[in-house]
């Protein structure tokens, strides 16, 4: 070592109660004295050599046995059951958490005594054709790293790994060992690497290191805890958990690598044959033409399908809190996600599950999200408040039998009443014991739950939160782009130009396609007039006749005016200028509030603190109450009777992008909006 220090390379033959075994395999049964031959190495000093340990074979092990004398009372004696004598026939594979059988005669004495061989290692240890990732491995190492930082777990690769182990049965204390990678210069000049003769490692290792712990227990206690062959609930916390994360990061990085492949032919599938190429684009611009596969929402995905392939898995509950602006692909995401789960548990790889769709844009009122989920599970109605009862009933109630249960609760609020009741009961049946219940909450706003729900809605709610952000010009040029593979139908410079565009008003994919998808129709209309012109009648243009006109820089420009220059934004060009500040003021406050309804109070405070910040004139609150008659009777705000005065509620009926495009031009109003 680098302290001079002489070194050995120590292979753990491991009992059955230091090993972590998967559910799949089920219960392991092992003989008395039986060790497991397996792939954890560590580099250990002379002085952690306890006592010497016989291995044998279980033939000779029998032979051992049958040759030692019985006891004066019928047993035999302690010398051929103690762990100086043991014997081993199967090996554990540590990181597929997998039991195969072995012959150790072939293994060890045939070999001269090398356990070590790194050919025997590389066949015996070799990784199962299932759990291998697809693709190149610096893809599938990319994708472990980023579930793993999302996770905000290190990598299991590179984490320090401590196993205790007690060598003989001398009754020492146990030898403590820690495992760290070293850097890539520990491997030159012929050194030992650990990572040299295991080749179902996840990444590259270098030599390890020796740490002596300090017991944190009484010797004695260690001792008798150790003398039991158990391991302490700190280490096998640690190695499960290293385990899982090896098997999840790989399975993420295989779906990751599946998802990216597939996303062209089924671009490719949109668009029936023999259709112009100004019908192929069109068709796959549709907002209704989502992909199984979203561009630009990897590590979205790869986080999102970690926590619920996890929890699915092991038969858990939690609840998930996803926001983020409209047109950032979050529902679509999760879709994609569920998909995927769908077809790991057909496949085998998960357990059964079923997943269920709430949206509150479907629903008339709040508490018809109880009937839904009831009918979705028992396949029966009821009202609200008797379904209420029967969901509280079943998922306090312990069944064997029943599966997961994955809930979307899409526009989460148009949900939220003034009791929050329905809220606290979906986010509290999750952390009922027997529930196996998982939640997925979906949201424009990134602070809901803080401001509009209370503490204890809030906080059973959880950590576990992602965030959507807008799209950038960029990302929307590849989601265009991704649409479009294979179709020669527009400039390059007009796809930038229209991200950038739709970029800097909001970052909604949705209108960038729309955009698209309007200056494909006046090309193809254009195209369509000139051939008619042309010929003396219609003639649909093609490639081969060259009559096929690009979608320009020019047309994307004439698009985006028709698509702002509507009548709502004519309108609010042409409105007054307490109205302008009234739209704002409202915007504002819906902002702020997290939800589509304000009352008119609100809006009439922040409109009374904008005027005074930029030297308007304040209007009183009966005057702000007939701007808002006003705009109501127009249609461009939706609001309740006015007899409630300040209490009634307000909405926008408009999107608030042409609230942004319409008060662009205007410096002021500019100031205005960014303050």
């Amino acid at each position: 070592s680098e302290k001079g220090e002489k070194q050995m390379v120590a292979r753990w033959l491991l009992r059955q109660s230091e090993m972590f075994v998967s559910k799949k395999l089920g219960e392991v049964h092992a003989e008395p004295g039986e060790v497991f031959y397996s792939n954890a190495d560590d580099l250990v000093t002379p002085d952690k050599i306890l006592a010497p340990l016989e291995v044998l074979s279980h033939s000779a092990y029998q032979a051992h046995l049958a040759a030692t004398p019985l006891a004066p009372h019928g047993k035999k004696s302690a010398k051929a059951l103690d762990a100086s004598v043991c014997f081993c026939r199967r090996y554990f594979n540590e990181q597929s958490a997998s039991i195969g059988e072995l012959d150790w005669e072939d293994i060890y004495r045939s070999n001269t005594g090398k356990i070590l061989d790194p050919v025997i290692d590389a066949e015996m240890f070799k990784k199962q054709e299932k759990k291998k990732p697809l693709g190149k491995e610096a893809a599938a190492q990319a994708g472990r790293a980023s579930v793993q930082a999302k996770r905000g777990r290190p990598q299991a690769a590179s984490a320090a790994t401590t196993r205790r182990r007690k060598v003989g049965d001398s009754g020492d204390e146990d030898v403590d060992l820690a495992a760290a990678p070293a850097s890539d210069d520990d491997d030159e000049d012929g050194k030992y690497s650990v990572s040299d003769r295991n080749d179902f490692a996840p990444a590259k290792q270098g030599r390890r290191k020796t740490l002596a712990a300090a017991p944190k227990t009484p010797a004695r206690a260690r001792r008798a805890t150790l003398a039991k062959g158990t391991l302490t609930p700190a280490t096998a916390t640690k190695r499960r958990m290293r385990l899982q994360d090896i098997q999840l990061s790989v399975a993420v990085s295989a779906t990751i690598l599946r998802r990216a492949t597939r996303m062209g032919s089924e671009l490719q599938a949109v668009a029936p044959e023999g259709a112009s190429v100004y019908e192929v684009a069109r068709q796959r611009l549709h907002v209704s033409a989502v992909p199984d596969t979203l561009p630009c929402r990897e590590d979205e995905f790869a986080e999102i399908y970690g926590h619920l392939y996890n929890t699915i898995e092991e038969r858990n509950s939690m609840c998930m809190y996803i926001s983020g602006v409209p047109g950032t692909g979050k529902t679509a995401t999760v879709h994609e996600v569920i998909r995927t789960l769908q077809e790991n548990s057909e496949e085998g790889e998960l357990p059964d599950f079923q997943y269920i769709e709430l949206n509150g844009m479907k629903m008339t009122e709040p508490a018809q999200a109880y009937t839904q989920l009831w009918q979705a599970i028992a396949g029966e109605k009821a009202t609200p408040k008797h379904a209420a009862q029967l969901l509280e009933k079943h998922f306090s109630t312990p069944s064997p039998r029943r599966r997961t249960y994955v809930v979307l609760m899409d526009e989460l609020d148009l949900l939220v009443t003034k009791s929050q009741s329905i809220m606290y009961n979906f986010f509290d049946w999750p952390h009922r014991p027997h529930a196996k219940l998982v939640v997925v909450a979906i949201a424009n706003t990134m602070d809901l739950p803080e401001r509009m729900l209370n503490h204890k809605v809030s906080s059973r709610l959880g950590l576990t939160r992602i965030n959507f952000q807008p799209y950038s010009h960029q990302q929307l040029m590849t989601i265009v782009q991704s649409r479009l593979e294979g179709c020669a139908a527009f400039d390059a410079d007009a796809v930038e130009l229209c991200a950038r565009k739709i970029s800097a008003v909001s970052g909604d994919a949705r209108r960038a396609l729309d955009v698209c998808r309007r200056a494909v129709e006046i090309v193809e209309a254009e195209s369509a007039r000139e051939s008619t012109l042309a010929g003396g009648k219609r003639v649909r243009p093609s490639e081969d006749s060259g009559q096929l006109g690009l979608v320009t820089m020019m047309v994307i420009d004439r698009a985006v005016k028709e698509m702002y220059a509507s009548g709502n934004v004519a309108f609010i060009q042409n409105a007054s200028l307490q109205q302008k500040v009234f739209l704002l003021s409202l915007r504002a406050a819906i902002r702020k509030a997290g939800i589509p309804e304000v009352s008119l109070g609100d809006v009439a405070f922040v409109h009374r603190q904008l005027c005074q910040m930029h030297e308007l004139v304040i209007p009183s609150y009966d005057q702000i109450a007939k701007i808002c008659s006003q705009l109501g009777a127009t249609r461009c705000i939706l609001t309740e009777s006015s007899i409630l005065d300040v209490h009634q509620q307000v909405r926008l009926a408009i999107a608030e992008d042409d609230i942004t495009v319409a008060l662009r031009p205007d410096p002021f109003f500019q100031k205005i909006a960014t303050s």
